[in-house]
């Protein structure tokens, strides 16, 4: 009887190895299991992330997929703006330029149609750098007010695609000119 239990010792001291083996072999799988399941979701993850990216280029590209030829038309419309500004005294060129002013507004129509909007500003209105290029400067009352205008900036839907071109004033300083001019002639 002593040998038996000796013998079922030894047989539950070798189950009992066996079962602290695949324990820990159970516990190695299940972690391999948890990481690659982190890996999987890391790689949806960033695989959603890439469409969203993707089809938020896309979008991009056809909303502004006309850029380019709209820039190749502004000289055009600059055109029509200098012929339209002046007003013949002959009448067929006044008929002329009712057809002018018919293609003009077709051009307009067509370039609003595609998201194209003019940024004009008026005479009187403060500089801003994000939508118009000072050209030049000319002293004035009030510092920063656009004076004149030269050409009309574009925009497609909320992108500038040329600048308004406008002559900016800039206050007149007297004292600073009265200073320098006095010490200029102390000297």
């Amino acid at each position: 009887m002593v040998e038996k239990t000796k013998e079922t010792e030894e047989l539950n001291k070798k189950e009992k190895k066996k079962v602290e083996k695949l324990q820990e072999e159970l516990e190695k799988l299940q972690a391999d299991v948890e990481h690659w399941k982190n890996e999987y979701y890391r790689a949806y993850a960033d695989t959603k992330n890439l469409r969203n990216n993707l089809e938020k280029d896309y979008r991009e590209s056809l909303k502004y997929r006309t850029e380019g030829f709209i820039e190749e038309l502004l000289p055009i419309l600059d055109s029509f703006h200098m012929a339209l500004g002046n007003e013949p005294e002959d009448p067929t060129l006044k008929n002329y330029l009712i057809g002018f002013q018919f293609i003009y507004r077709n051009l307009v129509s067509v370039l609003e149609n595609e998201g194209v909007s003019e940024v004009s500003p008026q005479i009187g209105e403060t500089f801003s750098p994000l939508t118009m290029n000072a050209v030049d400067t000319v002293e004035g009352e009030e510092d920063n007010k656009v004076v004149k205008l030269y050409t009309k900036g574009y925009k497609l839907h909320d992108r500038i695609i040329r600048p308004a071109g406008v002559q900016v004033s800039v206050h007149k300083e007297e004292n600073k000119d009265n200073n320098e001019q006095s010490e200029e002639s102390d000297a």
